[in-house]
């Protein structure tokens, strides 16, 4: 029997069902210190990189420097495009993301703020290439090298890599099975190259399955929820409150383990309700209109592959 396949029968036992539901719980908005968290992240990412790949302050200065203006060209396209709470938080060993708020997305912005990342760091890569033609500083050609290596390397098309995020985007980001495919074959390519670049790093390709794991529940949630018709294409502001415990009920029956003790049909509120809101907004959707056409979605392919392409041939494959 289908773990959801008595989702309505829980429901019906409640009496709430029959009037009204009592009120979701209010999303606590965070404090505003992002700024000083994402220091924070920036300070311990640079103090286990020294720690643990015993290089010069120099080099981990300029990867630093080269990572913080690959994740400002992500946070001030999504700036322009109107994004709330924009903030960078970096990881330990793995780089940092840039993440923001915005319900109503369409194509053509996701993918310039995909690739308002990488290219920015390229660009500064060729001019600083070219400026040491004369000036044959060492620690130039180190700090362009670092440009050049990690944002070519952000191009891969591997998701969660810039290169496989807008490949998704052009051409099936709501395609969930599509994307499935590519997440498994990102997760053995990562596995590979990381494996023989370094053995700790193989921690990514794992976090990676393990999401890909969770979204695979996640997205059997929301086939049973648009079997009937609860709307997840919304902010979680904008939910009833109808839609929000139904949304509970369907991931207490996917998570029993995570969330034992705790019946599906049962509208109270619980101690740990603030770990099932978080839940409830990864089950939870943006709105991405596709106003791309196809000969544009090509134009931004051609531009991506030119973005890797070109380096490589203006600095005859010296990388």
């Amino acid at each position: 029997m289908d773990e959801f396949s008595n989702i309505n029968e829980s429901a019906q036992q409640d009496p709430f069902t029959a009037g009204e539901y009592p009120a979701k719980p209010e999303l606590q908005e965070k404090s505003k210190n992002s700024w000083s968290r994402s220091a924070i992240s920036l300070l311990i990412y640079m103090v286990l990189f020294y720690v643990l790949f015993d290089q010069n302050i120099a080099y981990i200065a300029a990867i630093t420097v080269v990572v913080i203006i690959h994740e400002m060209g992500h946070l001030l396209a999504m700036k322009i495009f109107n994004y709330s709470n924009v903030k960078i938080f970096f990881i330990p060993l793995i780089g940092a993301f840039t993440s923001g708020k915005k319900q109503e997305v369409s194509q053509k912005q996701l993918s310039i703020i995909i690739l308002a990342g990488p290219l920015p760091g390229l660009i500064v890569a060729c001019i600083l290439y070219f400026l040491n033609k004369d000036i044959n500083s060492d620690t130039m050609k180190m700090l362009a090298n670092c440009f050049l290596f990690i944002n070519l390397f952000n191009l891969l098309p591997i998701y969660p890599l810039d290169g496989g995020r807008i490949i998704e985007t052009l051409f099936f980001k709501q395609n969930y099975y599509i994307r499935l495919v590519f997440g498994i074959i990102s997760i053995i390519l990562l596995a590979v190259l990381f494996a023989t670049a370094s053995t700790i790093m193989i921690i990514v390709p794992i976090f990676m399955g393990i999401e890909l794991f969770n979204e695979s529940k996640n997205q059997k949630i929301r086939n049973i929820l648009k079997s009937e018709n609860i709307n997840y294409h919304k902010a979680y502001n904008a939910l009833t409150n109808k839609e929000y415990w139904l949304i509970r009920d369907c991931i207490l029956f996917a998570y029993p383990k995570k969330f034992a003790g705790l019946q599906p049909g049962v509208y109270q509120y619980t101690i740990i309700e603030p770990l099932i809101i978080q839940q409830v907004n990864t089950i939870l959707q943006i709105n991405m209109s596709n106003d791309l056409s196809m000969f544009m979605r090509i134009l931004f392919l051609l531009l991506y592959i030119a973005s890797f392409a070109v380096p490589l041939v203006l600095f005859g494959l010296h990388i």
